[in-house]
């Protein structure tokens, strides 16, 4: 898919890579939330991030903005574990309405974690699979408990 990288966000690319020696594939500002996300090569994750959080937070105040970043990932299922890490993603399976793609995620417990406060995170993974794999989600999904050929203790 085709992405166009405008001059703020190649700005805050290049600061990234000054300030953390480190890549980010792609940059997305959004408004809406009020955040920078970078999209970060894979392997240079700790090197953005830096001990302790010094060079997210040095670059955020830099920038005069919440910054969030996402390792890339090749395929729209890694990706997308990235984006919502540390919940499990089973799988991508096809909406039943045909328009986009369901999450399904392993435990109940991390829905709040794939939704985030008032939305931001199954924004932020719309709008990254929409950029990167044309790809709309549609819902998250709860996995039917999957028999794991063990028996239950009595």
């Amino acid at each position: 898919m085709e992405r166009s990288i405008g001059f703020r966000e190649r700005r805050y690319i290049e600061e990234l890579r000054i300030l953390t020696r480190s890549t980010a594939v792609d940059c997305v500002v959004d408004e809406r939330f009020d955040r920078v996300i970078y999209v970060i090569k894979p392997g240079d994750m700790g090197l953005a991030i830096g001990r302790k959080g010094e060079n997210i937070n040095r670059l955020s105040r830099q920038l005069g903005r919440r910054l969030e970043m996402v390792e890339y990932g090749e395929t729209p299922e890694e990706f997308v574990a990235n984006i919502i890490r540390p919940a499990e993603l089973v799988r991508l399976e096809p909406a039943p309405d045909g328009a986009g793609v369901d999450l399904v995620i392993r435990r109940k417990a991390d829905l709040g974690i794939v939704i985030g406060r008032g939305g931001g995170t199954i924004e932020k993974v719309r709008l990254l699979c929409r950029r990167f794999f044309d790809l709309e989600v549609a819902d998250v999904q709860i996995a039917p408990d999957e028999p794991t050929g063990e028996e239950p203790p009595p």
